[in-house]
């Protein structure tokens, strides 16, 4: 097999592990998006765990909630047991990952957290571990095989167990009536931010900066305006002072 013909296994398999969760959502997920709705709307927030790849893909579905509205932070299972567990509130919801329903760091938070009586919802293959059985919700990520050739690097499963986390981020957007301005205001940088944050008005030219001059002047006076506001263009008012042409160094040169 060639590392293209490779490559093209693992598409097969991975898009193959996405259609059979697919196949599986239930009104679990109903569920699962109805909680979340509940507990945001009353100022509570998202807390994501999981272990080893499932806590680098909970990393990401955190971001992702977050960007879209919805309040998430990661929690590490570890830490938590030392003091961290002290994020948690009784109107938060804790979303846990662990394809197994087995992670022993992660096992050993539940009971904890149930004490606090927050819900948790599992993103798991597992419908009978341990995880499921404290579980509130339970999401079913289990996948027909991992795209590792021996059946056991976390490939599939974490594939799946993303995308159901997007799935869940987008449903609750879509719940919360979120919009493109409150997108907007989440990603004040970069070319999102810029392309529909900035407005005309935060980077027109004012006062001295902006060359104005009334179209009785001549080019002469006109270009001295433009030299001293430091401008390549002035703009040509009338006898109200309603702007009437712009003119530019450029069509001097011409």
């Amino acid at each position: 097999m060639t590392y293209l013909q490779r490559a093209k296994d693992v598409f097969t398999i991975e898009i193959a592990a996405l259609q059979a969760v697919q196949a599986r959502l239930d009104e679990s997920f109903d569920q699962a998006v109805g909680i979340l709705v509940e507990s945001l709307g009353k100022r509570g927030k998202i807390v994501v765990a999981g272990i080893g790849k499932s806590g680098t893909i909970g990393r990401k579905i955190a971001a992702t909630l977050s960007s879209t509205g919805s309040t998430a932070v990661v929690l590490d299972p570890v830490d938590a047991l030392h003091g961290d567990l002290g994020i948690l509130d009784e109107l938060d919801i804790l979303l846990a990952l662990s394809y197994s329903g087995e992670s022993e760091e992660l096992v050993h938070l539940l009971p904890a957290v149930k004490r606090f009586g927050t819900r948790i919802i599992a993103l798991t293959a597992g419908s009978k571990s341990t995880l499921a059985r404290h579980a509130d919700v339970v999401l079913n990520c289990t996948v027909p095989k991992e795209a590792c050739t021996f059946n056991l690097a976390p490939t599939s499963s974490t594939t799946a167990t993303l995308v159901m986390g997007d799935a869940l981020a987008m449903a609750v957007m879509d719940a919360q009536g979120f919009k493109l301005k409150d997108f907007a205001q989440r990603h004040p940088s970069g070319s999102i931010g810029r392309s529909m944050l900035v407005t005309v008005g935060d980077i027109m030219r004012r006062g001295d900066r902006n060359a104005i001059a009334p179209e009785i002047q001549t080019v002469k006076e006109a270009l001295i305006a433009m030299t001293r506001a430091k401008s390549g263009s002035v703009a040509v008012v009338d006898r109200r002072g309603k702007l009437v042409g712009v003119f530019t160094d450029g069509d001097l040169r011409r």
